[in-house]
């Protein structure tokens, strides 16, 4: 472990693949100022957690059901994040709503990535193939993804990327998710961590 590189935390729910974006990027050398440190599922069985253990990353469930309470769940959350030394926090696919309180502790260090354009598509109750469900009932040309600091208005934290993907005809919401995750999630996401944690460690050297 290098103190030269931000511990990196990744939050996730699911599947996992932008975890796996970030792990590859990073053993190619594109994140070179930070290191994944700890991954945190708050559900049973994601496959992101074997992805983790496959990379030989410490993995751990906080199920927020089991805490009962927001405030139990998040009291968990910052006592692993602590215990991890947590630099930078990455919402992979996260479904699980941070409250003020907590996204507070620590602003300009947690980043979310978001399958459209935001301000299109985003807020309370988009999240997965619900909003390129929207953006095809739309009738838009152009959606992508965004990488923004997280605040405690559900995605309205500050842009740090954006990279635009162009609908085709005959998409479904499924071909639309792959294609902007493939054109732009797996691309801005890795940078926009790299960015962060070169902040984090040039402010360090201060």
């Amino acid at each position: 472990m290098s103190e030269k590189k931000a511990r990196i935390a990744v939050l996730v729910s699911g599947g996992g693949t932008n975890l796996q974006a970030i792990l590859d990027e990073a053993k190619k050398g594109n994140i070179p100022h930070g290191e994944v440190t700890l991954v945190i599922s708050d559900r049973a069985g994601a496959y992101a957690l074997t992805r983790a253990e496959q990379a030989g990353i410490p993995a751990i469930e906080i199920n927020k059901k089991q805490c009962g309470s927001q405030a139990a769940f998040e009291g968990r959350l910052t006592d692993a994040l602590e215990k991890n030394l947590t630099d930078v926090i990455v919402l992979a696919g996260f479904l699980s709503i941070l409250s003020e309180q907590f996204t507070g502790k620590y602003a300009r260090r947690i980043l979310n990535v978001h399958p459209s354009l935001i301000p299109s598509f985003c807020g309370a109750g988009y999240y997965g193939l619900k909003v390129h469900e929207a953006a095809l009932k739309r009738g838009v040309k152009v959606t992508g993804a965004t990488v923004h600091f997280v605040n405690e208005v559900p995605d309205g934290g500050e842009i740090i990327a954006q990279r635009a993907v162009e609908i085709q005809e005959g998409d479904t919401p499924e071909i639309l998710q792959r294609r902007v995750m493939e054109q732009a999630e797996w691309i801005i996401l890795p940078e926009s961590v790299e960015k962060v944690c070169t902040e984090i460690m040039e402010k360090r050297k201060e």
